[in-house]
């Protein structure tokens, strides 16, 4: 069984990326509930977040030695699954087949070996990272923030971060080693593209 712990993790490369930031308003928030418009843009951006960690989530569930990164998954779900029922949103109805698409992607990749095992993580945290990323371009660009709109900016940079800190200790965990890796990480990004 493969075990990757944080202290086992030294980068062997340096990655370059442009992302967006998110500062919390210096000034008070407003304590006014979100607006009609701004509700239709939350709703899909934590119904979407929430299925995408829903996968994530049975990815590694289906790795079971990544044991870190699943733990920080099983965070990033709870966070979700906390949204969805706070803003009162309707979760993804096709999430019960994320669950066992997750979940085979991920044993199936761990069957293979640890290199496929990881080359799925590279695939999976590029396609988040950049999605996340984009969500957080989103949000900065509303004016007059609220608390629910702080909080979510927060929430999706700080996950953001995690899911490309993923990304790096795979390919640092020899991915790109994978067989047919090139194949394998596209296959997977296009299916995670789809899902989103």
């Amino acid at each position: 069984m493969l075990r990757i712990t944080k202290q086992v993790f030294k980068p062997q490369l340096t990655l370059s990326r442009s992302l967006a930031t998110y500062n919390s308003p210096t000034r008070p928030v407003s304590d006014r509930p979100l607006t009609q418009k701004e509700r239709e843009f939350i709703e899909p951006m934590i119904r979407v977040d929430q299925a995408g960690e829903v996968g994530a989530y049975y990815i590694y569930k289906g790795q079971i030695a990544v044991l870190e990164m699943w733990d920080q998954e099983k965070v990033h779900l709870a966070r979700f699954d906390e949204l969805v029922g706070h803003h009162r949103i309707r979760p993804s109805l096709l999430r019960p087949i994320w669950e066992v698409a997750g979940y085979t992607v991920g044993y199936a990749t761990a069957a293979i070996g640890k290199e496929a095992a990881m080359a799925c993580t590279e695939a999976v945290e590029t396609v988040v990272g950049n999605h996340y990323d984009d969500q957080l371009r989103e949000l900065v660009a509303i004016k007059n923030h609220n608390q629910d709109l702080v909080d979510l900016s927060k929430t999706v940079a700080q996950f953001r971060d995690e899911e490309l800190e993923h990304h790096d200790i795979a390919v640092a965990h020899d991915a790109q080693q994978a067989p047919f890796h090139t194949v394998l990480k596209a296959v997977i990004m296009q299916g995670c593209k789809s899902a989103i």
